[in-house]
């Protein structure tokens, strides 16, 4: 990885970027994948942050990206807390483990320090991001409507001691609520690839529907 290069995606990139992250996620979380899809529509999103979507590029290929978006966390008593979300964070699957991931994160909570955010929540495997320094949501008090603390929410502190333990509820942004027939129209412009269980798919589903007590 000695020849990586991180920077900003640019337009030309888009579709090799889509396809990037089709060929990481496909048949990972689930058969197939939407994560290609969310890639596309959030571009064009409000609560997409353009100095946040990177690509890191060897050789001029570009192997990994990953997108950030605007989310929030609410007190007790409505006041807003504008924070920072990423995905997707996409590898191709032959640099995988490479440490490709990891340049794209730290030159990322980089340039989050620089643009003055503080916070980052995601959903995602403990085992990927606590590496990372992200920690359980339940030891920062941050939950989703209905005091449910997900075991796949995690948070990072750009900025140590900013969360001070009241309770906050996140809200991710509405990109990711997307129409998942929409999802599979522009999973059809793409050459065809077969959708087929594996065995990642039940670790998703064990941290995608379990909580921390």
């Amino acid at each position: 990885m000695d020849r990586l290069i991180i920077r900003n995606e640019m337009e030309r990139d888009c579709r090799e970027v889509e396809t990037l992250i089709r060929e990481a996620f496909w048949n990972l979380n689930v058969p197939g994948c939407d994560e290609h899809y969310l890639a596309h529509i959030l571009r064009s999103h409000k609560d997409f942050i353009p100095e946040l979507d990177l690509v890191a590029e060897q050789d001029g290929r570009i192997i990994g990206n990953v997108m950030y978006s605007r989310s929030h966390l609410t007190d007790e008593t409505g006041k807003e807390k504008e924070i920072l979300t990423f995905g997707p964070l996409a590898v191709l699957p032959a640099y995988q483990r490479m440490g490709v991931g990891r340049a794209l994160l730290e030159r990322s909570f980089e340039i989050a320090r620089d643009m003055e955010y503080d916070v980052i929540v995601i959903f995602g495997s403990p085992a990927n991001y606590i590496p990372r320094g992200f920690k359980s949501c339940r030891k920062f008090n941050i939950c989703l409507e209905g005091d449910i603390f997900p075991t796949a929410m995690l948070v990072k502190e750009l900025k140590e001691g900013v969360l001070d333990g009241r309770k906050m509820i996140f809200s991710e942004s509405s990109a990711f609520h997307y129409d998942s027939s929409e999802a599979e129209k522009f999973d059809s412009l793409f050459p065809e690839k077969k959708k087929e269980y594996r065995i990642s798919q039940e670790e998703f589903y064990i941290y995608s529907h379990s909580t921390v007590n």
